[in-house]
């Protein structure tokens, strides 16, 4: 896939300098860029690997000479990380998805489902009865989709991806290898009170006497309710609520390796990073960011616009617009006093 200098800075709305009729084939980091790459050298401290690198076309800062940087071509980028947004969207070429017919021959899709005007979908799929896939949609090989799930327009799934039955996903999803959406959530519980409640009531040191441990299943019927713009990462599992629908808002972004259990509701834009986990029936605000290994007990509410640090263990409700770190979770500058008191105790 090739883009011409022009052509790619005006996705930016960028300005260029030098030749703007550059052929690039590909992006690049500056020390690796070969002849025809957009070597993304964004600021001055890429100059000296840029200078030795065989690029003739950057993205480079604001100023800089493109005569010492041994460039003919390029474009100024002065937010580079958005500029990244760009530039990356318009060289995806997206290999999953070459060379399929709309509807590859051996997808099995029941008869009464319904397919969207230009959808492509690829070898092994299967799509249960009554569901619907939007228009555009672009679905790879080994996909499931349960009866009765409505899948919006324009979405992505990628190989291996599970949407099980009467799930709702809005436009312009995306789901990574191996996700899955619409699982039984964890629920479960006993004839009596459990060990776990046996233990909160016990004295301090006695041990608990033996009951009947016998886990009895709560079926989940509510299926997940899953925004607009929403991104779910590979291997990542979104479970199904048991009466009403676990709910994903419009913008969220789930990275790689996170649970989030049945009846949780996720505000708009939430950010959730690698290997975090939502306990059920948990409710985060909008604009949540959760840390990497970082996790929510059930049934608690966080606020909007909270920061959750890596590996911060959440138990308590949270309010609105706070930073918080360590387990269990409390506000980042309280957490931070009490690690420099400990640091302290052996000078005393």
């Amino acid at each position: 896939m090739s883009r011409t200098l022009k052509e790619l800075a005006d996705t930016l709305g960028a300005e260029t300098l030098g030749d703007t009729s550059l052929l690039v084939d590909r992006l690049a980091e500056p020390l690796e860029a070969r002849l025809g790459d957009l070597a993304l050298a964004i600021a001055p401290k890429f100059a000296e690997q840029l200078k030795a690198s065989a690029a003739r076309a950057a993205v480079v800062w604001a100023g800089a000479d493109l005569q010492a940087l041994g460039l003919n071509g390029a474009i100024i980028a002065p937010y580079s990380r958005l500029a990244m947004v760009g530039l990356t969207q318009a060289m995806d070429d997206d290999p999953a998805f070459f060379g399929e017919p709309a509807i590859h021959p051996s997808a099995v899709i029941d008869e009464t489902a319904v397919i969207g005007t230009g959808a492509r979908i690829g070898p092994f799929v299967s799509i249960g009865a009554r569901s619907r896939v939007g228009a555009n949609a672009r679905i790879a090989a080994h996909v499931s989709i349960g009866a009765e799930s409505i899948i919006g327009v324009c979405t992505t799934l990628h190989t291996g991806v599970r949407i099980g039955a009467r799930i709702l996903i809005g436009d312009s999803f995306i789901a990574q290898t191996g996700a899955v959406i619409g699982s039984d959530g964890f629920s479960f519980t006993t004839s009596g009170p459990s060990n776990v409640e046996r233990a909160i009531r016990a004295r301090p040191g006695a041990a608990l006497e033996p009951m009947d441990g016998t886990w009895h299943r709560i079926h989940s019927l509510g299926g997940v309710a899953i925004g607009d713009d929403v991104e779910i990462g590979a291997n990542s599992t979104i479970d199904s609520g048991t009466v009403r629908a676990t709910q994903i808002g419009n913008g969220v972004k789930i990275d790689n390796l996170v649970h989030v259990a049945h009846n949780v509701i996720l505000g708009e834009d939430c950010l959730l990073c690698a290997q975090v986990g939502i306990a059920g029936s948990s409710v985060l605000g909008a604009r949540v960011i959760m840390g990497g290994q970082s996790g929510v007990a059930d049934n608690l509410t966080v606020g909007r616009d909270v920061v959750i640090g890596g590996g911060a263990g959440v138990l308590a409700n949270i309010p609105d617009g706070i930073f918080v770190l360590g387990y269990p979770a409390q506000p980042s500058h309280e957490y931070r006093s009490g690690l420099k008191a400990m640091r302290r105790l052996t000078k005393l």
